[in-house]
Formats: C-alpha cells, structure tokens, sequence
C-alpha cells in the first residue's frame, strides 16, 4: 500500500452540510461549501468511497422526500474532481477490525477503513468519533480552506 499524503478522504457529512442547511447560517455548510469547491476546481486531491453516495440519498431522501436524493445522486456521481473508491471485502475486513477495536458505528468504520486500505491518512469530516482512531487523523473542512 502506498501512502498517498496528499490525497484527503471526504466523509459524507461534508457532502451533506450544504444540501441541508443553509451556508449563510451554518458554519459548518458554508465551510464543507466552500471545500467541495477547491476538490471541485481540483485544488484539493479528494476521494471518498462509494458508499457515500448511499448515505448522501438516503439522508436527502429521509428529510426531504423523494426527489431531492434522485438530483443530489445525480450531482454526487460527476462531482468534479472526487475519486470514488471500492468497498470490498478486505476493506470490510478492516472495519470490522476497527469497530471492535475503537466501537465505532459500522459505516464510520467502512469509511476509515476504505481510506486506510487506499493509503490515504487524512479524512475531512465532522464526526469526532474518527478522532478515536490512531491510524488516521481527522481534518475539518476550515482546516484546508487556508
């Protein structure tokens, strides 16, 4: 496995921020905003895994309703720039491993264990509970807007 340093992994919390609350009264929206852009103008190397894409439409589509999560899909699947990774089996193997070593949720582990499986140190989220895990470091979005 190759460490890729420059390359950030981006949590799905960062991709729903904005679709859910407004950027001029959310920090955190206007902030994950502001971040999605620079991976958009490919002036952060990005990736997440593909299962991203399900927890997005499946929030979207809990709050509200059914045809926002069909366009927020949509726009996740060609955003520019983001690399999507593979969710396979030793990845799942990885989180498994995680899960019982730091009791972290099953999804938050498939996140860290995909970015670990693909070299990548940095994941770029909101969730605190990734700050228990010592195999990788936790970014927030305003932390790369610099």
């Amino acid at each position: 496995m190759r460490l890729r340093r420059n390359l950030v992994y981006v949590d799905s919390n960062v991709f729903l921020y904005p679709i859910i609350y407004s950027s001029e009264v959310v920090e955190e929206a206007r902030e994950s905003k502001d971040f999605l852009m620079k991976i958009s103008e490919g002036l952060v190397k990005a990736c997440t895994a593909t299962i991203t894409w399900d927890e997005v439409v499946r929030v979207v589509r809990k709050i509200f309703g059914l045809k926002p999560p069909v366009e927020a899909g949509r726009k996740l699947l060609v955003f520019p720039n983001l690399k999507f990774l593979n969710v396979k089996r030793n990845v799942v193997l990885k989180a498994q491993k995680l899960m019982e070593k730091y009791m972290i949720k099953p999804r938050d582990a498939i996140h860290a264990a995909t970015a670990l499986e693909n070299g990548v140190e940095t994941i770029v989220s909101y969730d605190r509970d990734f700050d228990k895990l010592e195999e990788i470091r936790r970014v927030e979005p305003r932390s790369l807007l610099k």
